[in-house]
């Protein structure tokens, strides 16, 4: 079983020689098969001098240089379509996710797990990054029905065959387990080693949780109406016209029995208001219904633009 670590780089010039040294020792001890693929995110320091160093020196060292900076999932997204192995190892370059793991990752896939998350249970982080990434956490295994304890930990193990198909956009790449198990994948969770960040500063603020929020409600929606958008659609615009039609009848109503005017009560306004929006949701729901058809018929865009590849 040959194993792919993939590493996303941005601005971690002074770890990333020192996580090299870490992987080989760790891989080495285990008699692992592996290669490493290092994703320089469009770093400004010199991060891809260090990884074109190494690769110099290591045939299975791998680099993917992008032109300009486009983001953690996009990096992972990179490594995984071009990782040749048969289960895909990411992690962070930080020295923060300790590399001396990955041999219990692999024990749990050999037991038949198709992905195993790990879990930071001992975070070395501030209390200003723990707190919402509890609550994060909390709301991706509500809305997704995956009780993972840590979604935020980039260091998994995945089969290969479990994620080759699957696209990652935004923020996406923590959401993969519960993209797993909506394909019927098995997935099993482990206590991982967690270390303080020594070298640089973290890449990620509190702007970051609105964004993961937006892509979880992506997520839902693809989970449950990826194949019949019209149902979501057509649900809500049934459910307004049928408000619009009971609007419109309680202002009939009420000027037959002398009540009210037309002009005295808003229910007219609410009745064509209604009836409106009730068929614009469903003339979404048809478009949207055309653009799976497209989503079907696969274009081969990535999301990410790569300047130079080596070793590959």
């Amino acid at each position: 079983m040959k194993i792919s670590i993939i590493i996303p780089v941005y601005n971690e010039e002074e770890s990333v020689e020192k996580l090299y040294q870490e992987i080989k020792e760790t891989t080495s001890r285990s008699s692992l098969d592996c290669e490493i693929i290092a994703v320089n995110d469009g770093s400004t320091d010199g991060s891809v001098n260090v990884l074109k160093k190494i690769a110099q020196n290591d045939r299975e060292f791998k680099v993917i240089d992008f032109r300009r900076n486009c983001g953690q999932t996009a990096a992972i997204s990179a490594g995984i379509d071009f990782a040749q192995g048969d289960v895909l190892i990411p992690l962070d370059a930080d020295l923060q996710n300790d590399p001396a793991d990955i041999p219990k990752l692999l024990e749990k896939i050999n037991e038949g797990f198709d992905v195993v998350s790990g879990w930071r249970k001992n975070r070395k982080d501030n209390l200003s990054r723990r707190l919402p990434s509890r609550g994060a956490n909390w709301l991706i295994s509500f809305i997704t029905k995956v009780k993972l304890h840590d979604y935020g930990c980039t260091l998994k193990a995945y089969k290969k065959e479990i994620i080759k198909d699957v696209h990652l956009y935004g923020e996406m790449h923590r959401f993969i387990p519960a993209y797993a198990v909506w394909h019927g994948a098995k997935v099993a969770e482990i206590v991982v080693n967690h270390r303080e960040r020594k070298h640089g500063k973290a890449k990620y603020g509190l702007s970051r949780i609105f964004r993961v929020t937006l892509d979880l409600l992506t997520v839902k929606f693809l989970m449950n109406y990826l194949t019949r958008p019209m149902h979501f659609f057509g649900q809500a615009g049934m459910s307004l016209l049928s408000l619009g039609f009971l609007s419109g009848l309680a202002a009939i109503v009420l000027k037959i029995l002398h009540i009210r005017d037309f002009v005295a009560t808003p229910l007219p306004l609410f009745t064509v208001f209604l009836i409106i929006v009730g068929i614009q949701f469903i003339l979404m729901g048809l478009l949207a219904e055309i653009l799976i058809r497209i989503y079907y018929e696969p274009r081969g865009k990535s999301s990410y633009s790569i300047r130079e590849k080596i070793n590959f």
